[in-house]
């Protein structure tokens, strides 16, 4: 384990080091949402719920992984800030790119070498991982009854009875969890 990974590892120093770097090159780190660590940016996610327009938040633990924990809400009353927990919320996407309407996600694998000087190395292939309910952000309903619709964790996936599992390495782009190499024949499809 390389020294100091955990201000990339973990989801509240990312997103610190994110918020850092997008101040001095604003062009370059642009393709992240609005992040917020909580109870420390309290006041000013607070500010971003207004009855103007219901904007979506999706709220993540710092200290969980495999989807636990995690939800979308559009209230901030809902996030529980006494609880002594710090979260990062961010700016949850309303019009994400779907397959077959399912929302999806990339896993994609570098392997770090050495920091100084930087050297690494991207997996020409990785994972794109499904949600196994079809995409609708809905203004009604409770939207953390809506796991399988807006998380893509296989480790929750797997226990909803819409999960398909691939069995077979020759049918890869079928099911809930596709090599990249399978969605980028299916994205050349689609042009």
């Amino acid at each position: 384990c390389h020294p100091g990974i955990q201000a990339l590892a973990r989801k509240n120093n990312l997103a610190r080091n994110l918020a850092r770097i997008s101040k001095s090159f604003k062009d370059d780190f642009n393709f992240f949402p609005k992040t917020w660590v909580l109870p420390s940016d309290s006041n000013d996610f607070k500010a971003q719920f207004n009855k103007k327009k219901a904007k979506t938040f999706i709220v993540k633990p710092v200290n969980m992984c495999q989807g636990k924990g995690i939800y979308l809400t559009r209230r901030f009353e809902d996030v529980d800030l006494k609880s002594g927990e710090q979260f990062v919320a961010q700016r949850y996407m309303h019009k994400p790119y779907l397959i077959d309407d399912l929302k999806f996600d990339l896993r994609v694998y570098v392997a770090l070498t050495s920091i100084n000087p930087l050297r690494l190395y991207i997996y020409e292939d990785g994972l794109a991982r499904f949600a196994t309910q079809k995409y609708n952000l809905s203004k009604n309903g409770d939207l953390r009854q809506q796991k399988y619709v807006h998380l893509t964790n296989y480790s929750l996936n797997k226990n909803n009875a819409n999960f398909q599992n691939n069995t077979d390495a020759l049918d890869d782009g079928k099911g809930s969890k596709w090599s990249i190499n399978a969605l980028r024949k299916r994205l050349k499809l689609m042009g």
